[in-house]
């Protein structure tokens, strides 16, 4: 068991490296650091729904069906997860970047956010009960 959660946060430390290295590529073989501003708002995007999870259901022993805070975090995070592929976007249809590094900083950003998801999953607390 302990060699198979070895192996999961080893791909999965690969998989952001390649994520990062995309992003980075985006800005460095282009000479534009604009794509450099999806790594922070695909870093920033769990941020929210982790700070509202946190407050929305206070009591233990009651489970309720949802919670506006909850609901908000949830926005907010996929505001920011949209603003990941929008802002290259626009960017590119500006022509403040190219189009491959639109392409790079999207797909690096993707597997960015893809892979803090996974961390998160695979380091949730089990409920005992």
């Amino acid at each position: 068991m302990a060699t198979q959660g070895l192996k999961t946060i080893i791909a999965l430390s690969f998989v952001l490296a390649i994520g990062f290295l995309l992003v980075i590529l985006s800005a460095a073989l282009w000479q534009n650091l604009f794509p450099l501003l999806v790594a922070a708002t695909y870093v920033v995007a769990p941020i929210p729904n982790w700070i509202c999870s946190r407050f929305g259901n206070p009591d233990d022993f009651i489970e309720s069906s949802g919670s506006a805070v909850v609901d908000f975090g949830r926005f907010l995070t996929g505001f920011l997860v949209l603003m990941g592929i929008a802002l290259p976007s626009v960017l590119a249809h500006s022509g403040a970047i190219e189009v491959p590094a639109m392409i790079m900083s999207i797909f690096g950003g993707l597997l960015i956010y893809g892979t803090i998801i996974s961390f998160t999953l695979f380091f949730r607390e089990q409920e005992e009960f």
